[in-house]
Formats: structure tokens, sequence, C-alpha cells
């Protein structure tokens, strides 16, 4: 059987300003891949040269330019992951997208490259999907409840139609769901887990790509540092993380601990919340995905 070809890709601006584990992500799957593009946007620090620093031949930088006007939805998301899709040639099979907070733990290497072999001949499957686990506030606590996604497409065919949707959490296909298959493989997104003053400016900026800035001062409170306890439930990680993380998670610099007996929800969540974890199901669930 082919082996199937695969290069990865992925969007960043400002990862040193906003302590983005870009580095991290990228290296998380340079094993598995082929090639990676990666779409550096203008930034105001040194985030050209972070990227430069990986020095692997299989990386390719092309710089961008962020259209600040395109804020509704966050659709300069969308804009600048399609900039790096369409950089990736012609050759390549699949294509690996990651987010700079997302990261992918070695023991998925094998079930990733398997996957991508015995779907490539399979034109249906549009893309792989992959489940999640969100870290928050330290590396030792994962969310748990309804408000984060449990699975995304991350590993999509080689074709143009294909286009990253609304703020480029997920794709469609001529304005349609792609049909995916599930792999036993999961991100692991640390876009909750820094230092609480660079997670306080991270969302600040972030949400000034989504919102008017009308918006943003009526709804994100200005503080130093972001307050960590408004959060409705989490559960103990106790798993291994990522070899390329052991560093970050050594130089951890800030302390956060949590009682995971405290909940915090309203009477209808904490029903859902129940029901899905005694079923495994969560009702009412959003796909963003046509499920093969």
């Amino acid at each position: 059987m082919k082996k199937p070809t695969i290069c990865g890709f992925t969007i960043v601006r400002n990862a040193c300003k906003f302590d983005y584990p870009i580095v991290e992500s990228i290296t998380s799957i340079l094993p598995i891949v082929d090639a990676y593009v990666v779409a550096v946007g203008n930034s105001d620090d040194d985030t050209l040269a972070l990227i430069n620093g990986i020095n692997s031949p299989k990386i390719k930088i092309i710089e961008t330019t962020w259209d600040n006007r395109l804020r509704e939805g966050g659709k300069v998301l969308a804009v600048e992951t399609n900039k790096a899709f369409d950089a990736i040639s012609t050759e390549y099979d699949w294509c690996f997208y990651l987010q700079g907070d997302e990261v992918v733990h070695e023991k998925y290497h094998t079930e990733i490259i398997e996957s991508c072999t015995k779907y490539l001949n399979q034109t249906h499957v549009e893309g792989l999907l992959f489940g999640y686990t969100h870290f928050y506030g330290s590396y030792n606590y994962i969310g748990d409840s309804r408000t984060w996604y449990r699975n995304e497409i991350r590993i999509i065919r080689n074709n143009k139609n294909i286009r990253s949707y609304k703020d480029a959490q997920g794709f469609r296909i001529n304005g349609r769901k792609l049909n995916a298959k599930k792999i036993n493989a999961r991100i692991y997104h640390y876009g909750w887990v820094k230092n609480p003053a660079f997670q306080q400016a991270k969302q600040e900026s972030f949400q000034k790509l989504c919102h008017s800035d009308e918006w943003v001062k009526n709804n994100v409170a200005e503080a130093n540092a972001y307050d960590y306890s408004i959060i409705d439930s989490l559960k103990s990680f106790t798993e291994t993380h990522p070899a390329v993380m052991q560093k970050r998670l050594e130089r951890m610099n800030w302390e956060f601990n949590w009682d995971i007996t405290k909940k915090k929800f309203k009477w209808k969540d904490r029903i859902l919340y129940w029901i899905e974890n005694k079923t495994g199901f969560r009702l009412f669930e959003y796909k963003n995905y046509k499920l093969l």
C-alpha cells in the first residue's frame, strides 16, 4: 500500500508576546510529516526568528499580513489559515493542521500514519477527526464540561475546495461539513495554560480579532492577570504530557490549585453533565463535521 505524504500547516503571530507553545506544536508532528508550512503574520515580537530557530529543512515559512478589518467572528483567522493551506503543493496527499497552542503526543504518531494510509484511497473520507484534551489553569487539570468541544478535524485532504471555517476551528467544502472518520488520537490543547499575566494579555488580544473595540471594552475585564477561578468544572490529568512539552512544564512559574469536587453549574448544565458522565453521550452536541 502506498505510503501517504503529509504536509503540516499552521498560522502564528506574536507567539513570543503571548507565550504560545508554537515551537512545541510544530515539533510535535515534525517526525511524521514530510513538510510543514508556517504562515507567520506581521508581529510585534521575534516570532519570525523563533520559527526560523526550529531549523528544520521540512519547514517552509511564508510571511503574511493580517487584515485587522476582518474582525467579525474571527474571520481573519480563517483567511490566514487558508493562506497557509494554499501554499501547500499538490504533491502531498494529506494536510495536518495545528493551531499554535495544540500539541500531539508522540504516542499517537503510529495511529496517525496508519489512519492516513488506511483512508488514503477511500476518497469519500475528507478529513480525520481527533479527540481533544483541554488543559486549564495548570498542566494538572483538564476541562470536563460542555464548555469544551470534544472533537475536531485536524487532517484534511489536499483539496483546495476545502476552506477554513469561521474562526478557523473547523473546515467546510463548498459550504458543507466535511465527511470525517474518527481516529484513535487526541490533540492536547494548551491555550488555557499560561502565566495569568500572559493569559490576560492573550485574551484581550484574541477578543480584538473577533469583536469591535467597543465590545471588547464592555465585555473584557481590565486586569493585570487572568482570573482562572471563573471555571465551571475540572478534573485531574493523570497521564503524561508530550515529550516536547517537558521543558515548558519545568519552567511553569505560577501556581493554580483546584478542588475538583467544586462544580459551578446551572441546574440544566448539572443534569446534562451528569448524563454525559453516566452514558458518555453529550446531548445537543454541536458537531463541526459529518461523522462517517
